[in-house]
């Protein structure tokens, strides 16, 4: 069901549900493979990215984009430690506003061995983000009167998942739906690095530098990519792969919360993540109207 649904969000809410109102066996397959089921995801994303494609169409902009990705970044994980998150809420908080929301979130969570109930609590305050933004942007723009370029532009730095930039997007007009996917893409090729990233950062020290084995065949298939250069179709279909991957990993990670460990959800990172958005808001409103 979850699959037809189509959102990340939904799919663990709904995982939850299940385990919520029905008394699963230990070590029920969902719990024991919705992370295996994330990692394969993440491999077939990986297949989906091209470093040079990306590059060109955002020439202009790359290096902006880039800066920003990475500022805001380093902003939450630093407030993050202000506030008083843990860490690896505050890394998958920070993976979700800098990069792409709950595709990032997913796709780091495997690296950083982070516990279920921080992935629900990032996924479910991105989740409300993303739902305010839909509504919010294209409501604000009648007062701030962007024209098509400055709102896609606008919505691509300050919205978070993909699908929310479109839809905010689309409610302005084609060309604005053009300019955020665009730009939006620059933003999620950061996965790469971001995934390498996490993983050296929370590896088993005793594996020196060594890397889980799931994020090398990642950045197999995104270098396999780049050189092969796959057309439309091939492509289209290792994104359906990894949709239906994570929709399916994030559903059995969410049969294995509790009662117990939704009620640890807390003000702090709720404050945190809308701290950040409203600095995050009006800095890409500025840049986009001043670059």
């Amino acid at each position: 069901m979850s699959l037809w649904i189509g959102n990340s969000a939904v799919s663990l809410f709904l995982g939850i549900l299940l385990a919520l109102f029905y008394k699963l066996p230990e070590g029920f397959f969902t719990q024991k493979y919705g992370s295996k089921i994330l990692q394969t995801g993440i491999v077939f994303l990986g297949g989906s990215l091209s470093f040079g494609t990306v590059y060109e169409t955002n020439t202009d902009y790359f290096l902006w984009i880039s800066a920003f990705v990475l500022i805001s970044f380093v902003v939450v994980i630093i407030l993050g430690k202000l506030i008083g998150v843990s860490e690896k809420l505050s890394f998958l908080l920070a993976s979700g506003t800098a990069v792409c929301g709950g595709t990032a979130i997913a796709s780091v969570a495997p690296s950083i061995k982070a516990r279920p109930e921080d992935l629900t609590t990032a996924i479910t305050i991105v989740f409300l983000l993303n739902a305010i933004a839909v509504l919010f942007f294209p409501v604000s723009n009648g007062y701030l009167e962007l024209n098509d370029r400055q709102f896609g532009a606008w919505a691509a730095l300050a919205i978070h998942d993909t699908a929310s930039v479109v839809g905010a997007a689309s409610s302005i007009s084609e060309v604005s739906v053009e300019v955020a996917a665009t730009l939006k893409v620059t933003r999620t090729i950061w996965i790469v690095p971001l995934v390498i990233f996490s993983a050296w950062i929370y590896r088993n020290k005793n594996d020196g530098f060594g890397l889980p084995i799931f994020v090398v065949f990642f950045v197999a298939a995104a270098v396999l990519n780049t050189l092969l250069e796959p057309n439309e179709i091939i492509v289209d279909y290792l994104k359906l792969i990894n949709r239906v991957c994570l929709l399916t990993g994030l559903f059995c990670i969410g049969t294995q919360i509790s009662r117990e460990s939704l009620a640890l959800l807390a003000f702090k990172p709720i404050a945190l993540a809308s701290l950040v958005w409203a600095i995050i808001i009006p800095t890409s409103l500025y840049l986009v109207l001043n670059f």
